[in-house]
């Protein structure tokens, strides 16, 4: 680790001017063992360190689930943390913003078709929006979280990296962070591996050093996502047709909400479904509540074309026309592949992905890597994935695959 302060240069170890004494640093607190290592590592360090934490909902079932991310336990356990390293602690009541900013858009992009990342949507909207702007409101030079991720002075500005840990590299949903934002956003966690932060927060006698790391989607603390797509989308599990590429009506579902694609096990087709040619969900045709099926080769795309895209890259998005090679990361847990960015004259967003990936839906999102995976350019959603249709189907594009 740097030490607090540079003689030298006259920069504390977060790259702000001054000594950490005389440094505010906001630290974003889960409850969680990484938050607090965060938190507890800069006070140690000297910084006049104040911890927040988000309540964004209230769960009854949630609050004593093992597991579950910002759970009541949670609050209870950043606020111990607090006390013991001897920081204030703040809670704040953000569960209108979350339900509005994250919730409804889940609930949204599932009814029609897509596969959402609300924890993208919760960093975007809420954790680097709403707790920003508090921080600096609180007179902080920065906000510091947990993530496993790093930054550093690069051309003029600060630079977005994946972690030393690359196991726990955490780049995948941080890809909306604005450079305005990372200017001010600050990552302790970047240069350790896990188990020195777990190592970090036994000798600190911190109370969640053995903590479980969070697994489940925060609101959907059972699992079944389904159930808050009711409730928030009445009506948007209607039943349906599975279709197969070639146009046949092969059976009925009970809500594409319950899909996704790719999918193989669980689509209820029984003796409907041939033998020798296993069949997976290859689009959701939400308007028309059809899941669309067909053969494993028609999953395979070379080509998507993105929304909302952010760019870190040193050169403007518009003058990458001509294309840009890069690697791109689709899942969190895959690493990132070659591929090429191009941009036409009306801002469309297209990446060919060099070897092709099977299974894209709508609604996932593709990071931006450098060509050496480890500058974070940024990243945006999949609007839609652009199959690679097998010659030896037949396939209705007018019927069935037409957006």
């Amino acid at each position: 680790m740097r030490a607090p302060f540079d003689e030298t240069t006259g920069l504390n170890s977060l790259d702000l001017p001054g000594r950490p004494e005389e440094t505010r640093v906001v630290v974003a607190m889960s409850g969680g063992v990484d938050s607090s290592v965060t938190a507890a590592l800069l006070k140690e360090q000297g910084y006049d360190v104040v911890g927040v934490t988000m309540q964004l909902y209230d769960h009854g079932v949630a609050v004593q689930k093992k597991g579950a991310c910002c759970a009541g336990q949670d609050i209870q356990d950043a606020r111990a943390v607090s006390a013991r390293i001897g920081i204030p602690h703040y809670v704040l009541d953000y569960e209108e913003r979350f339900r509005a900013a994250v919730m409804e858009d889940f609930a949204e992009s599932y009814a029609a078709g897509e596969t959402p990342i609300p924890c993208v949507r919760c960093n975007e909207r809420v954790k680097f929006r709403d707790l920003l702007e508090m921080a600096r409101d609180l007179g902080a030079a920065a906000l510091a979280t947990g993530h496993y991720i790093a930054s550093r002075a690069g051309n003029g500005k600060r630079e977005l990296l994946r972690p030393r840990d690359h196991d726990r590299d955490q780049s995948y949903f941080l890809f909306t962070t604005t450079q305005e934002q990372l200017d001010f956003l600050r990552f302790p966690l970047g240069d350790l591996t896990k188990q020195e932060t777990r190592a970090m927060a036994q000798r600190m006698g911190l109370v969640v050093a053995d903590k479980p790391d969070s697994q489940d989607i925060c609101f959907v603390p059972t699992g079944r996502y389904t159930n808050i797509i009711d409730r928030m989308r009445p009506g948007s599990g209607g039943e349906g047709d599975i279709v197969h590429l070639d146009g046949r009506v092969l059976g009925r579902h009970k809500g594409i909400i319950h899909y996704t694609i790719g999918q193989r096990r669980g689509l209820g087709l029984g003796a409907s479904e041939p033998d020798a040619q296993p069949l997976f969900v290859v689009k959701l045709d939400a308007p028309r509540k059809r899941v669309v099926v067909g053969p494993k080769s028609a999953l395979l795309t070379h080509r998507l074309t993105l929304k909302d895209v952010n760019w870190l890259g040193d050169d403007p998005l518009s003058a990458l026309q001509d294309g840009f090679e890069l690697l791109v990361r689709i899942r969190s847990t895959a690493a990132p592949v070659p591929a090429r960015l191009i941009v036409d004259m009306n801002g469309l967003v297209d990446v060919e992905l060099t070897g092709g990936e099977e299974g894209i839906a709508p609604g996932q999102a593709c990071v931006f890597y450098s060509v050496d995976g480890e500058r974070v350019l940024g990243g945006g959603f999949i609007a839609k994935a652009h199959l690679d249709l097998a010659d030896e189907v037949n396939i209705s594009l007018s019927q069935v695959v037409a957006s």
